[in-house]
């Protein structure tokens, strides 16, 4: 078997590609992407990829859809030796099955019925810098096979070839599911989860970072309303505590999307109110706001608040207050002060 570096075929192998559809899939532009937070979760999160931008391991990066997964994975990027080099984004989940190993390995020309050329693939593309890989899960299983060589060998072979090529990528994978249930079920390979899972990073939901909200919140408000003439620039209160008593199953991505189409309605308005966003339910939301101090407004969002995160973990105070980032105590007593069902 044949073993070239991919130095020596770089320059050939990039000057015959030419720009096709698959193209969109892939995200190499050298631009900042900015993280907005306030709260403390988010900065341990923070930390913890400071550290481990520094190292060269494979990186796993799980979370809902929607928080910021691939912005923490630029982030990384961009701390770490490799920043000069290429980041390149590739959506797993939007490539076909049969298409899988040619995007990431590439083919040789023949090697099946449309091949008419020889194709680079992403790993050779992100070469000397970092491959994002969202939605991994969504790989086959022989794609998580050659994956898994890769991150252990550092080879791979192109689909219908026999020369064997170098890769030297940092690979930052990233799931909305649980790894484990996937390998439990027999969908994800157990020895390349072993081998992903050595740093792992998980990003909370935004309902449970609310220091997050209001600042999100502004800084979306400020992006869509900056040009935009008679556009709202601020929030009415209610509208803000819509925000904050939302449950956001979409994240960070609904939360932007809302302020977006907010801007557009309240065109001509100073604020926006709770007519121009369209959050379910949004009508009860302003009954109970109705006529209340802030204090009361606050107390009631805490009760509801707290009451949630009990129900999402089965009345368990130990958890709840671990999510909360409080002790057992402290929620007992609050539990007991704003009379709590559970």
């Amino acid at each position: 078997m044949k073993f070239y570096s991919l130095r020596s075929l770089a320059i050939a192998s990039l000057a015959a590609e030419k720009m096709d559809l698959s193209e969109k899939l892939i995200s190499t532009q050298k631009q900042e992407y900015k993280m907005v937070w306030k709260s403390e979760i988010i900065k341990k999160v923070l930390d913890q990829a400071e550290k481990i931008a520094s190292s060269d391991f494979p990186v796993l990066i799980s979370g809902e859809s929607g928080t910021g997964k691939e912005l923490l994975a630029r982030r990384i990027y961009r701390k770490s030796k490799r920043s000069n080099n290429q980041f390149v984004s590739v959506n797993c989940a939007a490539i076909p099955d049969h298409l899988i190993e040619s995007e990431l390995f590439g083919h040789a020309k023949g090697s099946f019925t449309d091949a008419i050329r020889d194709r680079t693939g992403y790993f050779e593309r992100a070469n000397l810098g970092t491959l994002f890989l969202d939605e991994v899960t969504e790989l086959t299983l022989s794609a998580q096979g050659k994956l898994l060589r890769i991150l252990q060998d550092g080879r791979f072979q192109r689909v219908g070839d026999e020369i064997e090529l170098e890769s030297d990528v940092r690979v930052i994978a990233a799931t909305n599911r649980k790894l484990e249930d996937c390998v439990r079920l027999g969908k994800f390979r157990q020895d390349l989860y072993y081998r992903l899972a050595v740093l792992q990073i998980a990003l909370p939901p935004l309902r449970g970072r609310l220091d997050d909200i209001t600042v999100l919140a502004e800084h979306f408000l400020k992006k869509h309303s900056t040009n935009n003439d008679d556009a709202p620039t601020s929030l009415s209160t209610e509208a803000m505590s819509a925000l904050l008593l939302y449950r956001w199953p979409g994240n960070i991505r609904e939360l932007q999307n809302s302020l977006e189409r907010a801007v557009i309605m309240g065109k001509g308005k100073e604020k926006i109110t709770l007519n121009e966003l369209a959050l379910p339910n949004k009508e009860s939301n302003a009954v109970e706001y109705v006529e209340r101090n802030l204090k009361s407004a606050m107390k009631l969002f805490k009760r509801n608040f707290i009451r949630e995160v009990l129900e999402e973990h089965d009345g368990n105070r130990t958890i709840a207050a671990n999510t909360l980032g409080i002790q057992r105590t402290y929620l007992s007593r609050i539990i007991k002060e704003l009379n709590i069902d559970i």
